[in-house]
């Protein structure tokens, strides 16, 4: 048994020489140096003690050393964490302490500060960042002769954090097969080939930038571009040389304010993909007037990676995530019963097929109560499939907020408003925004005669959560509106505030 993943990425490899990356500096990583450097990295984590199945959790800044550190795990037989980069270590701690893993690796900057919950999850701390770092040193000294770790298609390749509207975080589960059979999905669906070049400027703790971009031009034998972060000057300076770009609908919003963007300036581009958050259907309209192109939008999460695809060669219908991928199955229910329902009928979407994860780490009882009993996972995501078979997402059953591509859960963000002193109670909710697809928003109830303030919940949060989880604007009320039952309705607090971001 070889390496299941490596394996398939080995066999695509179009020739030794030709090119995986460019990055933004100015180097240039061949096919050769990705396995070499992989390989360095795979030796550098074995001779760490790191065991096939021992998981790696990672907390650094988007790099080429980075994704050689993802592969490299991969190729040790060690299942991969990211870690987004805004995580406070407060947050760390939680992360670490849950998934227990054998080796931590963060930014050099950061690890005084994260030794502590390092040491308390008994992991092994190492450094790693643009050039420098601890880990960089132990793989720059390890040979790039390294001989795969066998793995099977059901093994664990990742794991991925995703919260949920009530408790703690939990690691969704996805094996060397779920995430190879996606890529060949991806790439055969979106044509991709060895002549493409991927404007990559995703974050890569998260499936987006990394498996869905990543893992398609690996998968394709194609290349990037691989950009530090989203940049409009780096975007343009760059896509005369890409054939592709991979963003959330806030790239493409921005781009759009530029006016540089235009049919010259993209005349040359194959596809644009958007993804992690709704397309409004003026975006893509607009997009098209000003560059002639269809934006295709598509339709995943951190449990099934990618599900669907408006299609290539095709009508790309704006407010729609196109068609189920090939392998996969989608059908809406009703939410209570199960049931499945007729075309344009609103319900849960409920999906089934080789992308979906393995389960929730550590967390049976909460895996088996998102999946039926013949093997479908429902998503929480409320939409339809119309008379054509195109799927609308048309809401979330569990008040998901996305900003920016990102997931924030509303009971993460209240449970910390909530404890602070003087205040009675929250509620967090998503409404539209230019930028972001949705602002987070907390309405807070304060107790008679205390000093609450919306700076002062503002200021507070900043070193309790991520920068993209704190609230936009906060509004201190006298009470939240409820049901008969006594449920805070937030569907009124949303209509109450649905302007506010308006520009």
């Amino acid at each position: 048994m070889g390496n299941h993943l490596f394996d398939l990425v080995r066999a695509r490899i179009p020739a030794p020489e030709a090119r995986f990356a460019l990055i933004d500096d100015g180097r240039v990583f061949s096919y050769a140096d990705m396995v070499a450097a992989s390989g360095r990295y795979a030796g550098a984590l074995v001779a760490l003690g790191v065991k096939p199945g021992d998981r790696v959790a990672v907390q650094v800044e988007k790099s080429i050393e980075a994704l050689m550190l993802y592969l490299g795990t991969v190729r040790a037989g060690a299942v991969f964490l990211p870690l987004n980069t805004a995580y406070t270590p407060a947050e760390i701690e939680y992360f670490l302490g849950d998934a227990e893993p054998a080796v931590f690796v963060c930014d050099p900057g950061r690890a005084e500060a994260l030794r502590p919950y390092a040491e308390k999850a008994g992991a092994k701390l190492e450094t790693l960042g643009v050039g420098t770092g601890s880990l960089l040193d132990k793989a720059a000294a390890a040979s790039a002769d390294f001989a795969d770790v066998a793995r099977g298609a059901d093994d664990l390749a990742a794991i991925l954090y995703t919260s949920g509207t009530t408790g703690r975080s939990k690691g969704a589960m996805l094996s060397h097969d779920n995430l190879s059979s996606n890529a060949l999905a991806l790439v055969d669906y979106w044509r991709f080939g060895k002549d493409d070049v991927l404007l990559h400027a995703l974050p890569i703790f998260h499936t987006h930038g990394l498996f869905v971009a990543t893992n398609t031009v690996l998968f394709s034998g194609a290349s990037m571009i691989l950009l530090p972060k989203f940049d409009p000057d780096q975007v343009f300076k760059y896509l005369p040389q890409a054939t592709c770009m991979m963003g959330v609908p806030t790239f493409y919003v921005r781009l759009l304010q530029d006016t540089r963007l235009g049919k010259d300036s993209t005349a040359h581009m194959r596809l644009f993909v958007s993804g992690s958050a709704p397309l409004l259907a003026e975006t893509h309209r607009e997009w098209r007037e000003r560059t002639g192109h269809a934006i295709l939008e598509r339709y995943g999460m951190t449990e099934t990676n990618m599900s669907t695809s408006n299609p290539y060669a095709g009508n790309r219908v704006a407010g729609t995530v196109g068609f189920p991928l090939p392998g996969v199955s989608a059908r809406v229910v009703d939410p209570e019963t199960g049931k499945e329902l007729t075309r344009d009928e609103i319900g849960m979407i409920e999906v089934k097929g080789p992308n979906v994860f393995k389960g929730y780490w550590r967390n049976p009882e909460k895996t088996k109560a998102e999946f039926r009993e013949d093997g479908f996972f429902i998503t929480g995501d409320l939409g339809k499939i119309d008379p054509a078979g195109y799927v609308h997402i048309v809401g979330r059953g569990k008040d998901l907020i996305i900003t920016g591509g990102y997931n924030v859960y509303p009971k993460e963000v209240e449970t910390e408003i909530d404890e602070m002193p003087g205040v009675i109670e929250s509620a967090v909710i998503g409404v539209p925004h230019p930028d972001f697809g949705e602002g987070v928003t907390a309405v807070v109830v304060a107790k008679p005669g205390a000093d609450i303030t919306a700076q002062g919940i503002a200021k507070a949060l900043e070193q309790r959560l991520a920068k993209f989880k704190q609230p936009k604007q906060v509004f201190v009320v006298a009470e939240l509106p409820r049901n008969t039952m006594g449920k805070v309705q937030k569907n009124l607090l949303r209509d109450t505030y649905k302007d506010i971001y308006a520009k």
